[in-house]
């Protein structure tokens, strides 16, 4: 299983290794790629969504264009400002969490993680449709399979690693770029097609809607059409959240990053808007508007040329739908560990793979959009009526912190009325949306978003309050490192006791510990009470975990190790005082289990008498909650151990 798993997954990463960083991390075009994926294949269906809506009135299209576009790039702007203010990421449920409140700041991350899970899950199926569009009918029935079978295999592909995803995903994004880039060119430059004609016709359209729905009436019509392309800003978000994969210096490659993103997606959604006024486009039954507008373009070509070129575009925009599922497995899994980290989820999602990857996080994502495809049948209606709502909360309150941070610093804040104009307006803007969302949405399945979101508000604040509940527990503990630090000062201040005969073959207690706290001094004292002097040498191990809270840079990293040879110095120190033999032994690393099973049989090996200690907190009421919030490690450790023939007993600690 070992071996299977290396050649699926891919060998252990050293976090030790000065290279590991770099290995790891996106350059500003790789992260396009994979941050920016989403927000351009929204560009497939966000601008034909909006063009529906306008009927008999295409010409009316113009306005939401350069609404569009103009939106993409204050969203990205504001998210610029988000990149510099928290330059270790987190986007929106950071910025609501410190600007706002924590419980907003989870709300918004509440909303963020079902947003990524939607967003692979309409990726999914959206592709899926378009590529079983070019198969034979009777493959159809293999249609779920495939969308399956693609979540799986992103999931695989983002355990290996980030960059190794993107790498092999990049030229799916290049191919749809530079088709679609050709496409909106080749629109405006078609002698066929009267560019200056577009004055015209929105001049005629302008006055037909005007004297039919009056003036009121047209401007609510384009409002509509604009709210209701609004999942063309979907993904804009994904680099604020992604912030910890990107190079260093990482705020400049998130910025250079969110450039490519507002240029890329404002010209295409604003050049195929554009493009379907001057063909003068209709929809199509069973046909997308873009396949359309594809059609159109490729009819005066030759032969030669027409299919290929017809296959390889929408071929790409299929490909690429399957590409902006990858955003969801970059951000999904970041705000996940972020909330962990606040104990708003378990904390087991803020842990690392050997890969140094945040597995859990990315496994929970592949499964939530795997059951959300199975549930809704891969119908992409009905996965776009419940899409974009989720998204758009998080905007709401990203913009609301960084308008009431603009406010209350704005004495140290450089061009503060310049940086509250662009989130202001960008509040504003975004608000619309959300209301518009909800409204139009409502009853056609947006409820269903609504009742979700709460359920999950409330799943987290379940959370919250169990492991505040276990703080307190846990401080009743704490008591015994103040009595015991005292003890070893009174020690220190008496005459030192002679220095204990190291014997190597006496019994040796070794303990493992996770910090000089009330749960270890409480397994150590339990042992000597137990066992009385039987043991005359006494081992600590510490073992440091690399989770997303800590593996941040080189710095960190030893930061982490400092800490770790700190505190497990002080069981040494202790014990010393006491008149015993005690060494300490300590390493870094995500794999607690493997690890530790490295290490022991080299302690055994030295110390062939040694009997292995640990602690396990027994909690009032244990049931499968309690269960699912704590990863109870040291009941994996001793079953390694036992394998190896290593005795290793677990002291209960009830508190």
């Amino acid at each position: 299983m070992t071996r299977l798993r290396q050649l699926v997954v891919g060998r252990a990463r050293s976090p030790r290794d000065p290279h590991v960083f770099t290995s790891l991390s996106l350059i500003a075009l790789f992260a396009w790629v994979g941050l920016g994926s989403d927000g351009l294949s929204s560009s497939c269906y966000g601008p034909e969504e909006a063009f529906r809506v306008l009927h008999d009135y295409p010409g009316l299209g113009i306005f939401v264009a350069l609404a569009s576009a103009v939106t993409v790039f204050i969203i990205c702007a504001s998210y610029s400002q988000i990149i510099e203010l928290f330059p270790a990421g987190g986007g929106g449920y950071v910025v609501a969490s410190k600007l706002l409140a924590p419980g907003l700041g989870m709300i918004s991350g509440c909303a963020l993680i079902l947003d990524y899970v939607l967003t692979i899950a309409i990726s999914i199926a959206s592709g899926a449709d378009a590529i079983f569009s070019f198969l034979p009918k009777d493959l159809m029935g293999y249609k779920m399979h495939a969308a399956v079978g693609a979540i799986l295999l992103l999931s695989v592909m983002n355990m290996r690693g980030v960059r190794e995803s993107v790498t092999v995903l990049a030229p799916i994004f290049m191919v749809f770029l530079v088709t679609h880039v050709l496409i909106v060119l080749y629109s405006v430059f078609d002698p066929s097609t009267q560019v200056l004609g577009i004055v015209s016709d929105v001049r005629d359209d302008v006055q037909r809607c005007s004297s039919t729905l009056g003036l009121g009436g047209m401007l609510v019509l384009i409002l509509r059409a604009y709210s209701m392309g609004a999942g063309t800003y979907t993904g804009l978000e994904a680099v604020s959240n992604g912030l910890p994969v990107l190079r260093e210096p990482r705020v400049r490659t998130a910025k250079r990053v969110m450039i490519y993103m507002a240029i890329s997606l404002s010209f295409i959604v604003l050049g195929l808007i554009v493009s379907y006024m001057l063909y003068h486009l209709r929809p199509v039954e069973g046909k997308t508007l873009n396949a359309v507008l594809i059609e159109r373009i490729a009819q005066d070509w030759t032969p030669e040329l027409v299919r290929p070129f017809i296959i390889v575009t929408l071929f790409s925009e299929a490909a690429l739908l399957f590409v902006a599922a990858q955003t969801g497995f970059v951000g999904g899994p970041q705000v996940l560990s972020n909330m962990a980290l606040d104990r708003w989820m378990p904390t087991r999602f803020m842990l690392l793979s050997d890969r140094l990857v945040t597995q859990n996080g990315i496994l929970l994502m592949g499964t939530a959009a795997v059951a959300t495809i199975l549930l809704t049948g891969g119908s992409v209606h009905l996965l776009v009526t419940l899409y974009g709502i989720f998204v758009f909360i998080s905007f709401v309150l990203s913009q609301a912190g960084m308008v009431k941070y603009c406010l209350t610093h704005r004495d140290n804040t450089p061009l503060w009325r310049k940086r509250l104009l662009v989130n202001g307006f960008a509040l504003v803007i975004n608000t619309f949306l959300l209301v518009s969302l909800v409204i139009f949405k409502f009853f056609s399945g947006g409820w269903i978003t609504l009742l979700v979101v709460i359920g999950m508000v409330l799943l987290s604040l379940s959370i919250k309050r169990h492991y505040r509940q276990t703080a307190k527990l846990l401080r009743r503990l704490d008591s015994l490192v103040q009595a015991t630090e005292a003890t070893a000062n009174l020690s220190a201040e008496q005459e030192s006791p002679a220095a204990p005969v190291h014997d190597p073959n006496a019994k040796t207690a070794v303990f493992l510990v996770n910090g000089f706290n009330g749960l270890g001094l409480h397994t150590l004292f339990g042992v000597i009470r137990h066992f009385g002097n039987t043991f005359k040498n006494f081992v600590f191990i510490h073992v440091g975990v690399i989770d997303a809270g800590n593996f941040k840079g080189a710095s960190e990293v030893e930061k982490l190790q400092a800490h770790v040879q700190q505190e497990v110095q002080r069981y040494v120190t202790y014990m010393q005082s006491q008149g015993y033999y005690a060494e300490g032994y300590s390493s870094i690393c995500a794999d607690v289990v493997t690890e530790l099973a490295d290490m022991a049989p080299r302690i055994v090996e030295k110390y062939p008498q040694a009997v292995f200690f640990g602690g396990q907190l027994v909690f009032p009421k244990e049931s499968f909650f309690s269960r699912w919030l704590h990863n109870y490690i040291v009941f994996a450790v001793q079953r390694r151990f036992h394998h190896q023939g290593i005795p290793f007993l677990i002291l209960p600690i009830r508190v």
